[in-house]
């Protein structure tokens, strides 16, 4: 049985408190996701379009079949995602230095903005957000920082064996091949 078996065999015997904390992020991601479409309705990418910037923010040179493994998405919905961040003008592909058929990702000055945008939207959230609380409330949950950062690189430890940047076996084995384009007629 191997790591991701033995996670999904395990969620069949969750501890309450697991279940609990499971249930508590997921509601701040909703109510996190909602309050940004609140205070930024000029942001028109979608919360998958935003993870795939960010992950290549963190990733930059990326393959898409990098980006689809790091996601946990199938490769064509990382393609359909690269092509519209493309057509956008937040993602440029560049052809490999190794292999000229093979293509990797970056963003652009746009994207990494968007990115930023982001990132400083989802904090003047939590900044509002936390301001609100009580102080020993709020200072439980900035007390928990340093647990929940280790709690996101076991989680990734277990799903992401060997993917992540500067990991044995983080490199990408297979090619990536740009989208052919339509052949135009000499001298045009």
């Amino acid at each position: 049985m191997n790591d991701v078996d033995a996670t999904k065999s395990a969620a069949v015997d969750a501890d309450p408190d697991d279940t609990a904390l499971a249930d508590v992020i997921a509601q701040l991601r909703r109510a996190m996701r909602r309050s940004a479409r609140v205070n930024d309705p000029a942001n028109t990418l979608s919360v998958a379009q935003l993870e795939l910037l960010s992950c290549l923010g963190e990733n930059p040179d990326s393959r898409p079949s990098q980006l689809a493994r790091l996601l946990r998405l199938a490769p064509n919905s990382v393609t359909t995602l690269v092509n519209s961040l493309h057509a956008r003008r937040l993602v440029a592909r560049t052809p490999s230095s190794t292999d000229g058929r093979a293509v990797s990702l970056a963003l652009t000055d746009a994207g990494e903005h968007a990115v930023r945008q982001w990132q400083s939207t989802n904090s003047a959230i939590l900044g509002r957000a936390l301001r609100d609380l009580e102080p020993a409330t709020r200072t439980q949950v900035t007390s928990a920082l340093p647990g929940l950062r280790e709690l996101v690189h076991a989680i990734d430890a277990v799903v992401l064996p060997g993917l992540l940047p500067g990991e044995e076996g983080g490199g990408d084995p297979e090619r990536e091949t740009r989208p052919s384009r339509p052949s135009r007629p000499s001298g045009a």
